[in-house]
């Protein structure tokens, strides 16, 4: 995992991508993992992540886990957590559009103050859902932070806007269409081939996505400041880990007093 941090500030503008292996929730519903708590005022993400791991071990054969576990190893293996954009590179300016269809140039966002850019693989995959709960119930502190937050996701339009009806989201995805955008910051990667089947047959990721690749992002989380300098990153090849809100709040904090 590679953490960095400076301040934050947000509004959200959109939604994003995911990360690597091993997920099975139903799509675009409600999981099990109880509403995010608060610690003081902000949610703590990571003990949700890890009831929502441990709660799986009761419902997943384990050989199935087993594979999602290898599957996570491999991709750590490929290097990608080093590999791609790190803290201290330029960001990649893109021009993206959100399921309520209106088009949005990074670069204009982060000209006007930090913001900070986070991928979600998918409304199929419960860790996102209950990372895109938490950063929800944080908007306040981290709009009061000066900055925004824009969520990427590769899966199509109408399944960002369904994602985000079934969480009660006031987000806007933005379609990270291909995975284009995660592939320039470096992380995407290929599904490891024990874990294709389950990806394909059962979570259907190509109707989600709208292809037939079996490639997903890295759950990042980035911050970037006004001169397009990534001053924060969250890079981790293991689905079950996720940027803490609090963290990424400290981070644009820190981008905001430069």
């Amino acid at each position: 995992m590679n953490t960095k941090t400076t301040p934050l500030a947000i509004t959200v503008i959109a939604f994003a991508l995911s990360v690597t292996s091993g997920c099975t929730g139903s799509a675009n519903t409600q999981d099990e993992s109880p509403e995010v708590t608060q610690s003081g005022d902000l949610p703590m993400l990571s003990e949700l992540l890890e009831d929502k791991a441990a709660a799986s071990v009761t419902r997943i054969p384990e050989d199935v886990r087993q594979a999602y576990a290898q599957g996570i190893e491999a991709v750590r293996a490929t290097g990608i957590e080093k590999s791609a954009k790190q803290v201290g590179d330029a960001a990649i300016d893109a021009q993206l559009t959100g399921w309520d269809g209106k088009t949005v140039k990074l670069s204009e966002l982060w000209e006007e103050g930090p913001i900070v850019l986070m991928w979600y693989r998918g409304g199929w995959c419960p860790y996102c859902n209950i990372q895109l709960r938490a950063m929800q119930q944080s908007m306040d502190k981290i709009e009061n932070s000066g900055a925004k937050l824009v969520v990427l996701t590769p899966e199509l339009p109408e399944k960002a806007k369904e994602t985000a009806e079934a969480n009660d989201l006031d987000l806007v995805a933005l379609h990270d269409q291909g995975n284009a955008l995660a592939r320039k910051y470096g992380l995407v990667f290929q599904l490891p081939e024990a874990i294709i089947p389950s990806y394909r047959d059962k979570l259907k990721l190509p109707e989600y996505n709208g292809n037939d690749a079996m490639e997903l992002p890295l759950s990042a989380t980035y911050v970037i400041d006004q001169s397009g300098k990534i001053t924060y990153a969250f890079l981790d090849a293991d689905y079950k880990k996720r940027a803490e809100p609090a963290d990424v709040i400290k981070a644009v904090e820190a981008a905001v007093q430069k």
